[in-house]
């Protein structure tokens, strides 16, 4: 049974993240301050972390920087708030392994998880072939949020995956640039379909083979992913 320490001042998030994860089969270690997170990682074994940035005793980043610094190399996903673009870069740079943006899905954070147990395997290092999908160039798990060309991991953020997986359900049928903005960023959030794609465009450079073209243009209606 993989241990995970979260580190979470806001009670509400604390209880529902361990609560969750509970539920999920984890054993859950907690602390509501940054200095208090730290000395548990120092004194206790934990297959990985989730590490809030704004914390009172030290911020996460503290906590991270000290903890690496003393040789623990517990994996660090970092939560974060929206917009903290530069704090993100920050995070990665003093050590963590990932980051997730406030407010954010059970589900994504979930799939996070699995990928870094998997990679570092606290969950064991067997890949279940049987839900990965050939799309193009990559094989992709949209339930563990992976990617792979060949057997090398291929970084996608989750509205490439959510994006790829709309389309995958929908081969061969025209999709929208309104289906897309509908069901993968919903009604809270509202881009530009501009911004649509532009994702568009990073996905057919992970997709596409140098012989054929796999996400489709038809202009003046949407795209067609052709498998």
């Amino acid at each position: 049974m993989s241990r995970i320490l979260i580190v979470e001042d806001e009670q509400a998030m604390l209880t529902g993240l361990r609560d969750n994860l509970e539920f999920e089969g984890y054993e859950v270690d907690t602390a509501d301050r940054g200095d208090d997170g730290l000395k548990k990682l120092q004194t206790g074994t934990y297959d990985l972390v989730l590490l809030d940035v704004m914390l009172p005793g030290l911020s996460g980043f503290d906590v991270c920087r000290k903890s690496r610094a003393l040789g623990i190399d517990t994996p660090i996903i970092l939560l974060t708030a929206r917009g903290e673009e530069l704090d993100k870069v920050l995070g990665l740079e003093l050590g963590a392994d990932d980051y997730i943006t406030k407010p954010f899905s059970l589900r994504e954070l979930l799939a996070r998880i699995k990928v870094i147990l998997r990679r570092t395997g606290s969950a064991g290092n067997n890949l279940h072939q049987n839900s990965l999908v050939t799309i193009g160039n990559l094989r992709v798990s949209f339930d563990a949020y992976e990617a792979y060309l060949d057997d090398t991991p291929v970084k996608m953020s989750h509205k490439e995956f959510e994006i790829l997986h709309y389309l995958h359900r929908h081969a061969g049928k025209i999709v929208t640039r309104d289906d897309l903005l509908d069901h993968v960023w919903g009604m809270d959030y509202q881009p530009t379909a501009r911004t649509v794609d532009n994702f568009i465009v990073r996905l057919r450079n992970k997709v596409d083979t140098p012989d054929s073209q796999h996400i489709i243009t038809v202009h003046g209606m949407g795209y067609k992913l052709v498998l």
